[in-house]
């Protein structure tokens, strides 16, 4: 299969077109230009807001202009992951793909499918002039994946549709009409440098190739924590020798399950082999209880470099305990939808900086809104027991479930009479903007679908190809069975 073969060519087209338009979360200019020049260009009439969204309007195919307005709507941001042997600038780099049997991947990064291709869908809508459809609003909003800015941004008359349409969903064939809300919740512990002490072994420690993935979608799949994996031999270190920590680094994003980890450490030079041992006998535990969701984990020991200064003993004892007893995973699984997870958190970065701070984030979801709450108390006791300072963001929303959605109706019917089954209607653990917009425009009717995707927010990003056409049938017999106004 060549990528002159993809169908629907025009969203193939334009997925290639974005995926050469830098666009990391809070970095989000170059595309946003690029919409608006797109909107230029088709005399579509565009208009943006203050903090980068942007909206695209093309008015009804003939015959069709008595009917509601539909927005359809995607975010412009992606996650920026990378295998740390691969060089690449998310700011400058063009993202690039290439097919994988069945599946479309990015040379070891993300590959942008969330929310790219929804995006690509939206902009091959408003370029056709052979699609039938009623008014439609193309909104392109800016930092879903960390802080949904765009979204808390957005003001009441921004758009005028009653039906909206989220394309940020990833898997096909799977109507999702609730989501989680989320909050996150960071610590910060203050340090003393203190100088290790002479005739000392240095070395690294490393854990490398986990699945990762999205702390939302993927929290129930049992995948390790690359933070909590480091933690636990630090543990078994520190238990049986006298042990620095010099440095300490593990995940990056708020919203991904960590995949790699690291830690510079120094112990006794007569310690040496006993320490290879340790993570020899480790690493084999670890790897059984991890073989079903992590058959590429690795755990590597290097020497390494001597440093000066190491994190006092006081705090690393401190920090070591509090990361072994802040909860990642699953807390509890919903009551009312079978399988669906209700409340969850994700141990997400552990990061030094300036100022001798050691800066601990996590975030928590849940479809309850008192649920996520308790559990960001629960992970905050941890780290303020430990003597770390904690502070939470406002958090937002989640979107409480409408079985009853006329728009829902439409597309279970719709699915139904193209493919002769009918779809699953769920509501999801990730966090949509969906319950950001409800609260702007109460009045909405919504859902949320999309393609098959698999490891977002990893570099293990990849795209079901045949799922993109399906969607794409299912979207555009949507539009074109949408009801008259009542």
């Amino acid at each position: 299969m060549n990528k002159e073969d993809l169908k629907p060519t025009a969203v193939f087209h334009y997925f290639e077109e974005i995926c050469k338009v830098p666009r990391p979360s809070k970095r989000e200019e170059k595309i946003v230009e690029f919409l608006k020049k797109f909107g230029k260009e088709h005399n579509l009439e565009t208009i943006h807001d203050e903090v980068g969204n942007v909206l695209i309007k093309k008015a009804a195919t003939k015959g069709k202009e008595h009917l509601p307005t539909v927005v359809l709507q995607s975010h412009v941001d992606m996650v920026c992951e990378k295998n740390g042997d691969v060089e690449h600038d998310f700011l400058k780099d063009p993202i690039e793909t290439y097919i994988d049997g069945e599946w479309l991947r990015a040379k070891g990064t993300t590959l942008g499918a969330d929310n790219g291709i929804g995006v690509a869908t939206e902009l091959a809508i408003l370029a056709s002039n052979d699609i039938e459809h009623g008014p439609l609003e193309c909104l392109f909003t800016i930092d879903e994946e960390t802080g949904l800015t765009g979204a808390f941004a957005l003001k009441p008359g921004f758009m005028s549709g009653d039906i909206l349409i989220n394309l940020d969903s990833e898997d096909e064939g799977e109507l999702f009409i609730g989501c989680a809300g989320g909050v996150d919740t960071v610590a910060e512990m203050n340090y003393q440098p203190t100088k290790v002490p002479e005739d000392y072994f240095f070395f690294r420690v490393d854990v490398k190739g986990l699945a990762g993935g999205h702390s939302g979608d993927d929290i129930n799949k049992k995948r390790a924590n690359a933070n909590k994996i480091l933690t636990r031999f630090l543990v078994r270190v520190n238990r049986i020798t006298n042990l620095y920590l010099c440095k300490i680094d593990g995940g990056n994003l708020r919203n991904a399950i960590p995949r790699e980890a690291y830690a510079v450490c120094a112990v006794p030079m007569n310690e040496k082999e006993r320490i290879r041992v340790e993570l020899n006998v480790f690493a084999s535990e670890v790897e059984t209880e991890y073989s079903v969701t992590e058959p590429g984990m690795k755990l590597l020991l290097q020497s390494e470099t001597p440093e000066k200064w190491a994190i006092d003993k006081d705090t690393t004892t401190r920090l070591l305990k509090a990361l072994t007893g802040v909860h990642h995973g699953i807390y509890a699984m919903s009551q009312d939808i079978e399988n669906l997870v209700e409340t969850s958190s994700n141990l997400a970065s552990v990061k030094m900086s300036e100022g001798n701070i050691i800066r601990i984030a996590t975030s928590q979801r849940s479809s309850i809104l008192s649920a996520r709450d308790h559990m960001a108390d629960t992970v905050a006791a941890v780290f303020e027991l430990a003597g770390a300072k904690v502070t939470r963001s406002d958090g937002y929303p989640g979107w409480k479930p409408n079985p009853h959605s006329n728009i829902l109706k439409i597309a279970v019917e719709s699915y139904k009479r193209l493919f002769g089954t009918e779809p699953k209607v769920k509501a999801i653990h990730a966090g949509l903007e969906c319950g950001l917009f409800l609260e702007k425009y109460p009045s909405l009717d919504m859902f949320s679908f999309g393609p098959t995707l698999r490891g977002v927010h990893s570099p293990d990003e990849r795209m079901l190809i045949p799922s993109v056409e399906r969607f794409w049938k299912h979207l555009l017999d949507v539009l074109a069975n949408i009801p008259d106004k009542k």
